[in-house]
């Protein structure tokens, strides 16, 4: 009777986990379908409101979901690799390493189509991440607030070098509004680059086990036969590309890669596989939600997403060092 009575309970206890997720899905699920049908432009009562719709709603919000997937995951498998909570795209010096590869694109190469760009892009951030890493090996970490540091002082130095290259030729103004890190300018046949992310998504995936065996240090990852240096410079380039993809569609949209996976792991713990759709779904509703908010807090004005989400983003910063200096 006992033993019935405890099965019964843990039935029942674990039975609102079960419906967690599939909750979490449909609240996602309802922002996508409002953002399609948030705007100043009347896409229901307009004569040409369904070909609007086409071309602009349904690809942006299709640029939200694929952009807030790719870059919360970029920053939970770069906080794997580098054991690291703090660490994320943003606060890497990976995003300025896009953006100067993007910017060089730009001047050398004016013609070249956005798959191009993207390519160029990826190599770049894909260097920028490979730099950050090296530093990290020769750096001596006392504490989880150095590795940013690091990566935020990378940033800023690779940030400076592409607003001089952008002010000798003229492409200044350019740059400023390429990076904004706004969904303005999503329109049908600017996006469709970012489908790239779902591959990596994939991936990441697949080979889940392997980054959160790389996450416990190179020691353990030896001692257990996994291949660490493989699977470094494999994480490192699928967030490369991701950060490359997203920067060149989309422009700068800090601290996702921060905020969510830091969320899901306080709730969840650190096994990515179990995570990553959490952290995709997240990475979805944060950034659906800082657009929204910027599409209505000032109509018929729109509020760039990067500015909601660097507010956010760095209230959520401050709260995770203060904690760890507490802890």
């Amino acid at each position: 009777m006992t033993k019935t009575l405890t099965v019964a309970r843990d039935g029942a206890a674990t039975r609102p986990r079960r419906l967690a997720l599939p909750a979490a899905v449909v609240v996602t699920l309802g922002l996508v379908v409002a953002s399609l049908f948030i705007g100043v432009y009347d896409v229901l009562g307009a004569d040409d409101g369904v070909a609007m719709f086409h071309i602009t709603r349904v690809p942006r919000t299709l640029a939200l979901v694929l952009a807030g997937s790719a870059m919360a995951m970029s920053g939970l498998v770069m906080q794997l690799l580098t054991q690291n909570k703090f660490v994320e795209p943003t606060t890497s010096g990976t995003t300025e390493w896009a953006a100067l590869g993007l910017l060089l694109s730009i001047i050398l190469l004016p013609t070249a189509g956005l798959t191009t760009r993207m390519v160029i892009a990826s190599a770049s951030a894909f260097v920028g991440a490979m730099v950050f890493m090296l530093i990290l090996r020769r750096v001596a970490i006392r504490s989880a607030l150095v590795v940013p540091i690091v990566g935020i002082m990378l940033g800023a130095v690779v940030s400076a070098a592409s607003t001089v290259i952008a002010v000798q030729t003229n492409y200044l103004q350019l740059l400023g509004t390429w990076f904004m890190g706004s969904f303005t300018s999503v329109v049908r046949g600017r996006y469709e680059v970012l489908w790239v992310v779902a591959v990596i998504a994939v991936v990441v995936f697949v080979v889940a086990d392997r980054f959160t065996v790389a996450g416990l240090g190179k020691e353990v990852a030896t001692n257990v036969g996994l291949g660490y240096e493989r699977v470094v410079f494999l994480g490192t380039a699928l967030v490369a590309v991701a950060t490359g993809v997203t920067t060149v569609v989309v422009g700068f949209l800090p601290f996702i890669g921060l905020v969510v996976p830091n969320i899901v792991s306080m709730l969840r713990g650190d096994d990515l596989r179990s995570n990553l759709p959490w952290v995709c779904l997240g990475g979805v509703a944060l950034v659906t939600i800082c657009d929204i908010v910027g599409r209505t807090v000032r109509m018929p004005f729109e509020v760039p997403a990067s500015m909601v989400l660097g507010i956010l983003g760095a209230a959520v910063f401050i709260t995770l060092v203060l904690r760890t200096r507490r802890g």
